[in-house]
């Protein structure tokens, strides 16, 4: 039984749609109930094999409607087929009982083809805009029964049914609809099929994605089920799947919350991955998505860097008008980027300039090497100044939508060679806000090695120096934060010295209203310069360093050898030159300050400006016995009940903070007794008397060598001079030399140091000293004395079995004698018969077994 179709005249744009698309639906003999004539001038209703193709599987609907739309960052391409658009000017004059009826065929007792018939000819019609939506979505149960429809074993019913609740997905006061009939879990369902055809994957991908524009929808759709399907789909073969999860992704990236488990499912290698491919093999769609992502997970500090460790450098945007200022050089002699000058091979002019393109480089000269390092940094340099001089440098990365972003926040992600290029050369701009950008990037990508070589390779550390000098404490601060990040390489630290940073340092130093961080930073730059580990090495090493002889203290330029080939140090002496009263006074205030950190530095580098006679007489002072006292007087020493119960970590990081600047401030009152000068003006017995109750302190055991070496000099002064007489030698034994012996024999690896340890350690004990045997027993140091008598050589067997049978003499030490196994190790030495099994044997003897 069939339906006579009623043909009317109709618009020449329905004539014209009817002409195309040729046929109308009519309904199947199985259905129960014949399809309605409808007038093809009210409804242009398409062929069933026509709609099952792709032309109609590609149509989106991403911006429909007067409130529709709204997607945060690229959205899906509006509806533009020239179909469609026909379709929207017939379409609104369909019946509502028509309508209707096709909502009705959405039915689960309806036939399977008549309801993919219904749902295509919905899609279809949603294609129209908001209006359309808006009559469909006036049939209450119909977003159900399309989300049923996704399950459908046809390809056509799914992909019609992921299409049209992407089209009502596409207004803002529909998409909580569709969350709440159950779309985003029949999605996750059906993106987990093998066998989903990549049309039916766009439209489910697209779908979430606008619905991932309300907010607490995002956290519905980034789960743990969900997220590894849409990251799987980036390595989907179809370009519109890849296209589409690239933007679902980086709407789901504007909430931080989901930050962490995007990170966890290891994203940022793979778009990163897809950042890094060639324009000619990868997407440009697909790359703008995964920057936009990586850039939202770049806010996070730790994110960041696992970003800059898959090759990738967030660089700040500045305006294409900061780049006018930028002046190359064109008409002098080339040189490399760090600033070393080439050797011009040609004393006279080039008839075509061939000198300086080729940077006046010895070709011919097999021993001419330049390091990978050097080498990125030309390229680098090369691409951005080319890019500056043509005023092309952002021009690909300045779109219509950085007008949402203010330009002060806006970054972009370049690979390491253009990167650190750009941030250098935007270091020598004249727009002071556009340098302090390229400053704090700088700092921020110094996270390793490589990075901070590249950096000083491209010509950083010369730029940022010069920084220095400026008028504009924010430049200042910019330029001090990226020094002390790239300080932490000794090798930059020593670039930094043979580039005279130490004079405009001090020269701030000397300022007054500093906030704590930056005076932290300043110290640290000048505590690693200015190290005086390394001086005292100089002093007795004078060999040949690469076939040249070094001696610092001969005498030399403002630049010489020190270090690595090719790393130059500026003249000690004029280093010294600088360390006059001047900065010598901040320092001692700042031995007076609460800060443990501090404190540790400045007196390294007063003791490194101490190592010199004429700094000796600077550094004394009348207030550097206030400031030595300051430095061991630590709070955390006297106030240890209250933190070390309520906040034990707390309490430790605290006394390893105090043990480091106590050690410190000691390896400076050591050198400053060589002073007979200094030692007249301090009393020693007030010394010995606080760093005999530090000794005994909590502070860790490897930072009272010092405590107890300055307590054994300023021991012997007072003693020469007929002072007290108290004994110091058994205090530094019981708690530093005894504490030091117990943990190496605990910690060391080294077989040959745990034999000296408890060799030195019977020594100690067979000497009599006062109280040694409890010491050794508070320390845990029974335990590991039994490990040395089974598992140690004859040596070791015997010095740890003398000192446990001297711990035995004390019946407390008995329980952990036998706790730690000793019984066993005991018999099998007395049964073997070893030289040692008599001794073995009175030990057994002794012990309550």
């Amino acid at each position: 039984m069939s339906a006579v179709t009623a043909f009317h005249f109709a618009p020449a744009s329905a004539l014209a749609c009817k002409a195309r698309l040729r046929t109308c639906i009519t309904p199947r003999r199985r259905s129960k109930q014949p399809l309605p004539s409808i007038p093809s001038s009210n409804f242009p209703l398409p062929c069933r094999g026509f709609l099952r193709g792709r032309k109609f599987g590609s149509l989106v609907s991403g911006s429909c409607g007067d409130d529709g739309g709204g997607i945060l960052g690229p959205s899906p391409p509006s509806v533009q087929d020239h179909d469609v658009g026909d379709a929207k000017d017939e379409s609104s004059g369909l019946g509502d009982a028509y309508l209707g009826y096709f909502v009705r065929m959405l039915g689960l007792d309806n036939d399977p083809l008549d309801r993919e018939q219904a749902v295509v000819t919905l899609w279809k019609y949603s294609l129209g805009g908001k209006k359309q939506v808006d009559a469909i979505m006036q049939f209450q149960g119909c977003l159900n029964l399309v989300v049923n429809l996704l399950k459908s074993n046809s390809n056509s019913a799914s992909e019609a049914a992921a299409g049209l609740l992407r089209s009502v997905s596409s207004i803002n006061i529909y998409r909580r609809s569709v969350a709440d009939s159950g779309a985003i879990e029949a999605i996750t369902t059906l993106l987990g099929l093998p066998s989903l055809t990549p049309e039916v994957k766009e439209q489910c991908l697209c779908t979430l994605w606008n619905l991932s524009v309300e907010e607490d929808l995002r956290l519905r759709i980034a789960t743990i089920e969900t997220l590894p399907l849409v990251i799987s789909s980036l390595d989907d073969e179809d370009l519109k799947v890849k296209e589409s999860a690239g933007g679902l992704l980086a709407t789901l990236a504007l909430s931080e919350s989901n930050h962490e488990i995007l990170v966890e499912l290891c994203i940022i290698p793979k778009l990163a991955a897809a950042l890094l491919t060639s324009d000619e093999e990868g997407s440009k769609i697909v790359k703008k998505e995964a920057k936009n992502v990586l850039l939202e997970l770049a806010k996070n500090d730790y994110y960041r860097i696992l970003i800059i460790e898959e090759g990738l450098l967030p660089v700040p945007m500045v305006g294409t008008d900061a780049y006018k200022s930028f002046e190359p050089s064109l008409y002098s002699w080339p040189s490399l980027p760090d600033g070393t000058e080439i050797e011009q091979t040609s004393k006279g002019p080039s008839r075509f300039g061939a000198s300086e393109l080729l940077l006046g480089l010895n070709v011919n000269d097999d021993s001419l090497k330049i390091e990978e390092a050097k080498q990125n940094a030309i390229i680098g340099r090369t691409r951005q100044q080319f890019l500056a001089r043509i005023g092309a440098i952002e021009l690909d990365q300045e779109e219509k939508s950085s007008t949402v972003t203010p330009l002060q926040k806006r970054l972009t992600l370049l690979p390491f060679l253009d990167g650190v290029a750009r941030l250098v050369l935007i270091l020598g701009l004249e727009d002071e806000s556009a340098v302090i950008k390229a400053a704090e990037s700088m700092a921020d990508a110094s996270i390793n090695e490589d990075m901070r070589t590249s950096f000083k390779e491209a010509g950083a550390i010369k730029k940022l120096i010069h920084l220095l000098y400026s008028e504009n404490d924010a430049v200042i601060k910019a330029a001090i934060r990226a020094l002390e990040r790239l300080s932490l390489s000794s090798s930059i630290a020593l670039a930094m010295e043979a580039e005279d940073v130490v004079h405009p340092l001090t020269n701030i130093l000397t300022k007054k209203n500093m906030s704590d961080s930056i005076l932290d930073q300043i110290m640290s730059i000048l505590s690693r310069i200015l190290d005086p580990s390394k001086e005292m090495k100089s002093k007795f090493y004078d060999g040949p360093v690469h076939g040249t002889s070094r001696s610092l203290e001969a005498p030399r330029s403002s630049c010489t050898s020190n270090g690595p080939e090719g790393t130059t140090s500026a003249s000690p002496d004029r280093i010294r030159g600088m360390l006059d009263s001047s900065i010598i006074c901040p320092l001692v205030e700042i031995l007076k300050s609460e800060s443990p950190n501090l404190q540790r530095k400045a007196a390294s580098i007063l003791e490194f400006a101490a190592l010199t006679s004429s700094i000796v007489d600077a550094a004394i002072l009348d207030d550097m016995e206030s400031g030595l006292q300051a430095i061991f007087h630590q709070k955390i020493l006297t106030e240890s009940d209250d933190i070390e119960g309520e906040r034990p970590e707390k309490y430790m990081l605290e006394v390893e903070e105090a043990g480091l600047a106590i050690s410190s401030g000691c390896r400076l009152l050591t050198k400053l007794l060589d002073s007979e000068e200094f030692c007249n003006k301090i009393n020693p017995a007030h010394f010995t008397s606080v760093l005999r109750e530090i000794l005994k302190s909590d502070i860790p055991v490897n930072h009272k060598d010092w405590v107890a070496a300055c307590l054994i000099k300023l021991y012997s002064l007072s003693s020469s001079k007929g002072g007290f007489n108290d004994p110091i030698n058994t205090e530094v034994t019981l708690y530093e030399t005894i504490p030091r012996l117990v943990e190496t024999m605990k910690t060391s690896s080294s077989p040959e140091a745990q034999e000296g340890a408890a060799v030195e350690l019977n020594r100690i004990i067979s000497e009599g000293v006062v109280n040694s045997t409890r010491a050794v027993a508070a320390e845990g140091g029974i335990f590991p004395l039994v490990n040395l008598l089974g598992e140690g050589n004859e040596r070791t067997a015997d010095a740890a079995l003398s000192i446990l049978y001297n711990l035995s003499m004390d019946s407390e030490n008995h329980a952990a004698i036998i706790a730690a196994g000793a019984v066993p190790v005991l018999r099998r030495i007395v049964l073997s018969q070893r030289p040692q099994w008599t001794r073995a044997l009175r030990l057994l003897w002794t012990l309550p077994v």
